[in-house]
């Protein structure tokens, strides 16, 4: 388990607590099985919550005029895009909280380039990695592009950053620079900062991948949340692959100092130690929910409670939200935590 800290400049200090760090599953938001492809509905329907969770009103947030900040041509629009200036000035604020971070994955952008390419293996010698680096950032960053985009279109002030571009790095795989200058100055005024994994140069393999797990990691050490919230396309941890019929769903983990952790919930696998069952995709670099789990446990060792649940779902905005506790049994999800 990477535990070390990135080497930073001098600890920024955000203006208040940073509420919550959001993971965006790679496997929710795009259609893992088709190339660059983005499942549109999930995404939508994960950017409308987010901004339901942010907002300051009491209200649900359906009936509200949102301001869209999306003002692009999109291919086959028949006009330029309509902005309503006048109404705009005049707007006393935007009424969200958006002391949030958006971190995530590349699901099928990315992956294959990376893949087919050996990028997460290092190597810049090889003019294929160095074409498959190139390719990988082109696909990771156009898929970061359209988050951006569908944030922007629900009236959330996000803006992309590239870690390659922040100048983040890793060592042997493990994050070496890690400079959060620019998310705390976005933070500060006002900006939700979109991050997500990417291709960055190693000081020993020249290159590899950077998962959007182990940036949230870093930043929640870095930046202590109130909560941290991963969104995937299932309910959250189960002990054996989900698509097992007799898989079952763990509610609540504990992870103790030492990084162990056990099983609360269900009663009938308590105290369970032995671990999960862990499927990874062929193509995916990155890890997939085994780093999931390993970069939670960290996360809940700081005391920070770590949310995982299906995107687009009532549980996934009560998550969100920040509305969930160990004591909600109707809430669907997997709560790792620590055992103090």
């Amino acid at each position: 388990m990477a535990e070390e800290v990135a080497q930073e400049q001098p600890r920024p200090t955000a203006p208040r607590p940073v509420r919550c760090i959001v993971k965006l599953g790679g496997a929710a938001i795009t259609n893992k099985g088709e190339l660059e492809s983005i499942n549109e509905e999930n995404l939508r329907s994960a950017c409308a919550q987010l901004r339901h969770a942010m907002s300051e009103s009491d209200g649900d947030g359906a009936t509200e005029k949102v301001l869209g900040m999306d003002w692009s041509r999109k291919p086959g629009d028949p006009a330029d895009p309509a902005v309503d200036a006048e109404w705009i000035a005049g707007m006393a604020g935007l009424g969200l909280d958006t002391n949030f971070i958006v971190v995530h994955g590349a699901g099928s952008f990315g992956h294959f380039q990376a893949s087919r390419s050996g990028v997460h293996k290092g190597g810049l010698h090889s003019t294929l990695v160095k074409a498959g680096f190139v390719a990988t950032r082109i696909s990771v960053t156009s898929l970061n592009q359209e988050i951006v985009r569908a944030l922007a279109r629900e009236g959330i002030p996000s803006v992309g950053m590239s870690p390659f571009a922040c100048g983040w790095s890793t060592q042997q795989r493990k994050l070496a620079s890690a400079n959060a200058s620019q998310i705390i100055q976005s933070l500060h005024t006002g900006f939700v900062p979109v991050l997500h994994g990417d291709a960055v140069l190693d000081e020993l393999l020249d290159c590899t991948i950077l998962s959007g797990d182990v940036i949230i990691r870093h930043l929640a050490q870095l930046l202590s949340p109130r909560y941290v919230v991963f969104l995937t396309d299932v309910h959250g941890v189960y002990d054996r692959p989900p698509t097992d019929p007799n898989a079952v769903l763990l509610k609540e983990i504990e992870v103790d100092d030492n990084g162990g952790w056990s099983i609360v919930k269900p009663a009938l696998l308590q105290g369970n130690t032995k671990g999960v069952e862990i499927s990874v995709a062929a193509h995916d670099t990155t890890g997939g929910m085994e780093t999931k789990i390993l970069e939670a446990a960290v996360i809940a060792r700081l005391g920070i409670d770590v949310y995982i649940t299906k995107a687009g779902t009532e549980h996934s905005l009560r998550a969100l939200k920040g509305d969930v506790s160990t004591d909600s049994e109707d809430w669907l999800g997997t709560i790792i935590r620590s055992s103090k």
